[in-house]
């Protein structure tokens, strides 16, 4: 599936959920426990608690999408933080769908002089 992402926010629900829920359930968890606006142009992503299935839900003017994935092997780099959502960028988005734990990027070192 190919969309366009120019202007689109990225969100995750951190944690898991249960993801059993179709596209009804998953956008009361955005409405009610995300708090933000459902039929904005936003893509938000779902994790199940072994963290082998995501599901990406989006409203496009006419109705949601709603896509999974499942990994047979591998577990996604999923947050687990206490925050209830978390926005990611488009470029973390691709580094995220290709397997890699962006969460645990380097930190940043600001030096002033040199020793």
């Amino acid at each position: 599936m190919k969309c366009n992402l120019e202007n689109t926010r990225i969100f995750i629900r951190t944690g898991s959920t249960d993801l059993r829920k179709a596209s009804s359930g998953l956008s009361a968890i955005v409405v009610e426990e995300m708090e933000l606006d459902i039929y904005a142009d936003s893509i938000f992503l779902f994790c199940n608690k072994s963290k082998q299935l995501i599901k990406c839900l989006k409203w496009d003017k006419t109705g949601f999408w709603l896509a999974q994935k499942r990994l047979e092997k591998a577990k996604w780099p999923w947050p687990m933080s206490e925050k209830a959502v978390t926005e990611i960028s488009e470029e973390q988005l691709k580094l995220f769908l290709h397997g890699i734990d962006f969460w645990k990027a380097h930190t940043e070192l600001k030096y002033k002089s040199i020793t």
